[in-house]
């Protein structure tokens, strides 16, 4: 096949490749037209897009790194100001001064490479290895407080749907409510004064912290046990935020069930209360909540800055508190990212794994699951 050109000239398809290019294009749109590749390019845009905005916003938030070192290191005249800023420029690496964009690329360029930097304040210390230091301690306060409060919401809103006018629906469902109304930082501190300070039911002085100091880490049944009773107070605290939610999502679920033409059809077969609850009603009304608690997944990583802070905690919303209040650039950078990707794969998670457990849910793009 030929083709004339402007000037008369000939050209084969191979001078002027029209045929690849009709197959690129064929082929891209059958990837684009895939759930699961739209998906994931939507996951990588969402997370591209949060990125450069935090970064963005951090560098508009009053004062920077440089300023609050220096105003440290001169505060009690210890240093003159020319020496204090002398110090400062050779620990902070990166130039400041330097145009947004040309430290956005620079920021750019060492992501791509899997390098979040290092912190300013911090010398020699990647953002990577404070991030892995303080993650498994978020992960077990948080992950286990909010799964437990799964657990325990899920099987009392079952209870109080089956038993709704009774005492027990009015007892937690109002509870729920009460609970689920309060800041989670106001129910933090609550906990603190009421059963902490007034009664002194919880040792809480001694309760901050990761470990008590002086005590050696270890797979042992003491350094197992100490971390336990530090995190006990996370835990209970993570509880109490996240089970109102759940009681109430799953009493709503479980009451729009009962009415389903399928339950009734199961009772005219004669089945058994215990095998309707079980194979039916509590199935398909926690569905909803299975991909919510994927998505809560997601957040578990940002753990609180409000209650770690509080507690002194160090997981990763305690040392995103502290570099936030350094303007410790890197550090909340790298937190912030990880926070972000952390939910947004989970709600990527969310979505496929509902489209699987439930074949009525059909996938995006009207692909059926």
């Amino acid at each position: 096949m030929t083709t004339a050109g402007p000037a008369g000239a000939r050209l084969d398809a191979q001078t002027f490749p029209y045929g690849r290019y009709r197959t690129a294009g064929r082929w891209l749109g059958r990837t684009w037209r895939s759930p699961a590749m739209r998906a994931l390019t939507k996951a990588v845009l969402t997370i591209w897009i949060t990125t450069t905005l935090t970064f963005g916003l951090i560098r508009l938030m009053p004062g920077s790194p440089v300023d609050i070192k220096i105003e440290e290191l001169t505060r009690d005249g210890a240093m003159t100001y020319e020496e204090a800023r002398g110090m400062v420029g050779a620990l902070i690496a990166i130039d400041l001064d330097a145009p947004v964009h040309e430290q956005y690329l620079s920021f750019l360029e060492h992501l791509a490479r899997g390098d979040l930097g290092a912190s300013f304040l911090s010398s020699g210390t990647s953002v990577s290895s404070i991030i892995l230091a303080v993650l498994p301690w978020t992960i077990l306060a948080v992950g286990v407080g909010t799964f437990l409060s799964f657990i325990v919401g899920v099987l009392i809103g079952l209870v109080a749907a089956y038993r709704r006018g009774g005492w027990f629906d009015n007892l937690f469902v109002t509870g729920s409510s009460i609970v689920s109304s309060i800041q989670p930082y106001l129910l933090a501190v609550m906990i603190i004064v009421v059963f902490g300070v007034q009664l002194r039911w919880l040792p809480v002085a001694q309760m901050r912290g990761a470990t008590t100091p002086g005590i050696a880490p270890g797979f042992t049944l003491e350094f197992i046990g100490d971390v336990l009773y530090h995190a006990s107070l996370p835990i209970l605290m993570f509880f109490l935020v996240h089970i109102g939610h759940w009681v109430l999502s799953m009493k709503s679920a479980t009451l729009g069930s009962l009415e389903e033409d399928y339950v009734a059809a199961a009772r005219a077969r004669g089945l058994s209360d215990a095998r309707i609850t079980t194979a039916y009603v509590g199935r398909n009304a926690i569905l909803p909540l299975v991909q919510q608690l994927a998505i809560a997944a997601g957040f578990i990583v940002g753990g609180s800055i409000l209650i770690e802070t509080l507690l002194v905690y160090p997981g990763v919303g305690y040392r995103l508190d502290r570099a936030i209040a350094q303007r410790d650039y890197p550090v909340m950078q790298g937190i912030l990212l990880v926070i972000t990707a952390s939910v947004v794969v989970a709600n990527l998670v969310a979505d496929l794994v509902y489209s699987k457990i439930d074949p009525r849910i059909g996938r995006p793009g009207g692909a059926s699951g």
